[in-house]
């Protein structure tokens, strides 16, 4: 069963981003940008990142001799806690913001909750490795501050930032300061959480199938 919904995890992923690359070049440049913008715009929201990390923590676990990297413990429970934090923070703090329909409506739900989901369920029945340590947790925070540090150095050259939220020119620095230090703190938070279930949650089942 394992394989089964790391394969399911793998096509979900795939088919998800390249389907939202499809719509997502064609909105941008509607809106004016070159189709080299598009890409790189494309590419620098923590989502498309995001479900990217998990298509390759997933296919690591289909193909043994590949993605080495992504079987790691700390890589897949790092994962694990971005993917949540995406569907988390999309559903408090984005959701309302619009009413995407037709296949924009089936991707997002796709990359907002259907891939968090199956890999909660996917590591919390296969995945943990019981060697999950308190002192893991700043380690599982790289991921994120270096998005974070990477937007805000693009933001001058691109003029503009992924997420309203983050928009210093439009709220103001203090703001974005206190939305950081919020997702931050729910970071820590998922992460904790990460590493109790893997130390104390009755060992992952094993499974070839």
């Amino acid at each position: 069963m394992s394989r089964t919904l790391q394969t399911i995890g793998v096509l979900l992923g795939v088919s998800a981003v390249i389907i939202q690359f499809w719509l997502a070049i064609g909105r941008f440049t509607v809106e004016g940008l070159s189709v080299a913008a598009s890409v790189v715009r494309f590419f620098a929201f923590f989502t498309i990142l995001t479900n990217i990390f998990v298509v390759l923590v997933h296919a690591a676990g289909l193909f043994a001799g590949r993605f080495a990297f992504f079987r790691r413990p700390l890589v897949v429970r790092s994962a694990l806690v971005a993917i949540a934090i995406v569907g988390i923070v999309y559903h408090l703090l984005l959701a309302q913001l619009w009413n995407p329909q037709g296949l924009q409506y089936v991707t997002d739900i796709m990359l907002h909750y259907a891939a968090p989901v199956l890999m909660i369920v996917w590591w919390i029945a296969y995945g943990r490795t019981g060697d999950a340590r308190w002192r893991d947790i700043p380690l599982m925070l790289a991921y994120p501050i270096v998005y974070v540090c990477y937007i805000f150095v693009r933001a001058p050259l691109a003029g503009e930032v992924p997420y309203p939220f983050l928009d210093y020119l439009e709220n103001g620095w203090p703001h974005v300061l206190q939305m950081i230090a919020a997702i931050l703190a729910l970071f820590v938070a998922v992460s904790a959480l990460a590493v109790a279930a893997d130390r104390f949650l009755p060992a992952a089942k094993k499974s070839a199938s």
